[in-house]
């Protein structure tokens, strides 16, 4: 009843003064800020892939590669295309058909706009890849969809080319197993090297 008492006396009137204005109570409020810390886990026979993502510099490709993984879009699909020293490059679903032909030219069925930053093509950094609209060798300056490359070595021809969304912080020797195995004349692996990809916000 102490509380009451103090409310009563603040709004008491007392003659010749203006009535007391009511209490103001102030109630603290603790906002918690959730981190952002987007990473996607790509299985492999030859071990994990650990990528962890960069929102701040490439949001709708972040957004977009962690929706594809989460609809199961990247399970079953292969590496399709490695050179040694450069890249290796996976994410079309055309390559879980046995056309080796068509690997590296299916994507979603959407296109991406670039998001270019200062974020290097150091070795492990996953970017996105370009991918020819009409089965020639013109790239279009839209992002594919789905399709990305890992950096196996230090491209700084790449930067700002390229829309870099992430990079490998675990899993370099896996890259590096994939990049030895034997390809063909359209630097296909000739052993297929499918992946399962998990993500977790």
């Amino acid at each position: 009843m102490a509380m009451s008492r103090e409310i009563l006396r603040i709004h008491q009137y007392k003659p010749g003064l203006p009535p007391a204005r009511p209490a103001c109570y102030i109630r603290r409020v603790t906002m918690e800020f959730k981190k952002i810390d987007p990473r996607a886990t790509i299985t492999t026979k030859f071990g994990e892939i650990k990528i962890r993502f960069y929102p701040d510099a490439a949001p709708r490709h972040v957004e977009n590669f962690m929706n594809l993984a989460k609809m199961g879009f990247f399970d079953g699909t292969t590496f399709h295309r490695i050179v040694p020293g450069f890249v290796i490059q996976g994410g079309d679903p055309l390559s879980k058909t046995a056309d080796r032909r068509s690997h590296g030219s299916g994507g979603p069925g959407y296109w991406l706009n670039p998001e270019l930053s200062d974020r290097p093509h150091k070795r492990g950094a996953v970017s996105m890849a370009k991918t020819p609209r009409d089965g020639s060798s013109t790239r279009d300056f839209n992002d594919n969809g789905s399709q990305f490359f890992i950096c196996l070595d230090d491209n700084s021809g790449l930067d700002r080319r390229y829309s870099v969304f992430g990079e490998v912080f675990r899993g370099l020797d896996v890259i590096d197993k994939i990049a030895a195995l034997p390809r063909d004349e359209f630097d296909n692996p000739l052993e297929a090297v499918t992946m399962t990809v998990t993500v977790k916000d």
